[in-house]
């Protein structure tokens, strides 16, 4: 009997063992499960976003409003232009050559060729056309222009570096004043004057803010052929400048009256 009762409570103990056991089981195979779906649902919201990011900040396309970005790849040869022309392997064909008033260039080999009206690109092909019928094979030709006599526009006054420029394909005053170095010290934006000449022989004058056109306000005017662009120095920058509290603020910030 002591025996039996032995080996009841030996099974009940084992029972109650087992049983807790397999509540701990089930707690922690809960508890893998949620954390399993807690791991899903944290990995779906952060790769999300990270897709929307992804589109958010795709730059935009930039809008032209002027129609074109033209470069000087884009530069039609004129007439007294002055160029560099070389060949690959072949230094004794280099020419130095300027355009005619016929708008032809001589070239050792070939003879004349018709320059007036091809870009630099359209002109390597010319003249490697010629060279490849009877004389070369596959020549490499290279033609870099020197100077740009056809088209110009002037720029003066308050920007870095006033002179003389080409005219390369679509300009605009914006672009014309960054080719000119941009403004200068004490320069006033607010009043740039435009000089050209008309159809008539007068020169008409058109005063533009440089501000209001980076701002988008108004239009950013095309430069024409044998234009005038004329930057003025302020004169509320100049007075303070030239004052005692000018001098002071020169002394303390160098950079000051430079903007």
């Amino acid at each position: 009997m002591i025996s039996t009762l032995s080996r009841t409570f030996r099974a009940a103990h084992g029972s109650s063992i087992a049983a807790r056991y397999a509540s701990r089981l089930a707690v922690l195979l809960s508890t893998i499960c949620l954390a399993a779906v807690s791991l899903s649902a944290n990995a779906q919201v952060s790769v999300a976003p990270q897709s929307t990011l992804s589109s958010s900040t795709t730059p935009p396309t930039p809008t032209i409003r002027d129609g074109g970005r033209a470069t000087e790849a884009d530069y039609r040869i004129g007439s007294q232009d002055l160029m560099d022309i070389s060949v690959y392997g072949q230094p004794e064909l280099g020419r130095t050559v300027r355009v005619n008033t016929k708008g032809m260039i001589s070239m050792p080999l070939v003879g004349h060729i018709e320059a007036v009206g091809l870009t630099a690109q359209g002109l390597e092909q010319r003249i490697a056309e010629k060279l490849g019928e009877k004389f070369l094979q596959d020549p490499q030709v290279t033609v870099f222009i020197k100077e740009f006599t056809t088209l110009r526009f002037t720029v003066e006054g308050a920007v870095n570096k006033p002179g003389v420029y080409p005219l390369v394909g679509q300009m605009t005053l914006l672009r014309a004043l960054a080719v000119a170095g941009g403004q200068g010290a004490l320069s006033d934006l607010s009043e740039v004057m435009l000089f050209r000449i008309g159809g008539t022989g007068e020169r008409a004058t058109v005063t533009y803010d440089v501000e209001k056109i980076r701002g988008g306000e108004v239009m950013d005017p095309m430069v024409q052929n044998d234009d005038l662009i004329v930057v003025k120095r302020s004169k509320s920058r100049i007075a303070l400048k030239d004052s005692l509290f000018g001098d002071i603020l020169q002394t303390l910030n160098p950079f000051a009256l430079v903007k």
